[in-house]
């Protein structure tokens, strides 16, 4: 037989050829595997999870949920603004602090309890009766996502990268129904905060204490005894720190209002009117008649606390160590906190009208002091409640020995 050579340059067509009917016999099975596995399941979880995280939710196209609740800050302001900055060119300020989004999943509408105490709803002022409303109000708000009205929000969503996934999960012609789209993703949003891990973890150092598997430390005992002593810190009493009757974990808030007298902050552009005054929870319309409401705000879980940069509704403290300090120096010195007069008096309660400064808090430990007396707790013991409050902070984890 005679043999035959074959050109270099047809050996090397040939090769390339074997190697290109190889590539496309496995790009064959690897759609044909792709399209045997199931796909990932869509989830009011998932699909609020990418709401929460999508600017162009947002008239500006730069800001989402996660712009004013980071997770790094448990959910809270990713800064110390004392508001943060919204509207069509994210230039407008806020007028209020951005409060963390932890632990609000068993948290119920706003109602008086049986002692007439105001309890629940969501925000600051407990307008929202859900964390779905709570959820979905920034998208319309002016100084925030600035969304002129609920259909150019769902205009949005339709046109979001997961628009089919929102379809797949609440019906093909969703967005024919401006109003129930809307409020499906409010209920999506919802599903996502009072669902998803992260925002109810119970993975602090002191949970892992109630669970019994790690002791405090001396200091962090001890801020603990003045955390709950009445005639001390009484933290307590509106930030219940021990489990409750069915065994759940404290939340470190009752979820009701009080008038502290914080300081008027200047950082806030609001207050540069003299005559404006940020009045919580009468200065809702169904409760403007209620002025002894005037100055009540609601009391925030102190889980996380000390990873957050802004304190109280209105921002004016930057430090937690700053926050304590106001909280049991605020009567015994209150010329640390509030301007003076033109007699040379202190103005205490600046941040409230003269007609309204007798529904401060004056009664309870540690307000319950006279300029010059002794406050509640010395330094020494300001350290070890602090000490204690860092022992709430999400994700703790031992160090090893």
């Amino acid at each position: 037989m005679i043999g035959f050579a074959f050109p270099s340059r047809i050996k090397t067509a040939m090769k390339l050829r074997g190697q290109a009917l190889i590539a496309a016999l496995v790009a064959m099975l690897m759609l044909s595997a792709c399209a045997d596995r199931p796909a990932l399941p869509v989830s009011e979880v998932s699909v609020g999870e990418k709401a929460f995280h999508d600017v162009s939710l947002s008239a500006s196209g730069r800001l989402a949920c996660v712009s004013c609740h980071a997770p790094a800050t448990g959910h809270a302001a990713p800064n110390d603004l004392a508001v943060q900055l919204g509207g069509l060119d994210l230039a407008v300020p806020g007028v209020r602090a951005s409060q963390s989004a932890r632990y609000l999943a068993t948290n119920g509408k706003f109602r008086f309890d049986d002692e007439g105490t105001p309890t629940g709803g969501f925000f600051w002022d407990g307008r929202a009766d859900s964390l779905a409303a709570q959820a979905a109000s920034p998208l319309l708000g002016e100084r925030e996502m600035a969304n002129p009205n609920k259909a150019a929000v769902v205009k949005r969503v339709a046109n979001a990268s997961w628009a089919n996934e929102f379809k797949q999960l609440y019906g093909a012609d969703i967005f024919s129904n401006v109003d129930l789209a809307f409020d499906k993703l409010g209920q999506a949003l919802q599903a996502f905060q009072s669902q998803q891990a992260g925002f109810n973890e119970f993975t602090s150092k002191y949970d892992e204490y109630l669970r019994g598997t790690v002791s405090l430390t001396d200091q962090e005992a001890r801020g603990l005894a003045l955390f709950n002593d009445p005639e001390k810190g009484n933290c307590a009493s509106c930030h219940p720190s021990a489990k409750a009757e069915d065994g759940s974990f404290p939340l470190f808030t009752d979820f009701t209002y009080d008038n502290l007298g914080v300081p008027r902050n200047p950082e806030i552009k609001a207050n540069l009117d003299p005559d404006y005054f940020d009045l919580g929870l009468c200065a809702r319309s169904d409760l403007s008649s209620r002025s002894e409401l005037c100055g009540a705000f609601k009391v925030p879980t102190l889980r996380n606390v000390a990873l957050r940069k802004a304190f109280f509704h209105n921002g004016r403290f930057k430090s937690l160590r700053e926050a304590l300090v106001f909280y049991v120096q605020r009567d015994t010195n209150p010329e640390k906190w509030y301007p003076r007069n033109p007699d040379g008096t202190v103005r205490k309660f600046d941040d409230l009208p003269a007609r309204f400064v007798a529904n401060v808090n004056v009664s309870e430990a540690p307000y319950n002091r006279k300029r010059g007396q002794k406050p509640a707790l010395s330094e020494a013991e300001i350290d070890d409640l602090e000490a204690f409050l860092k022992t709430l902070n999400d994700g703790w984890v031992a160090k090893s020995q």
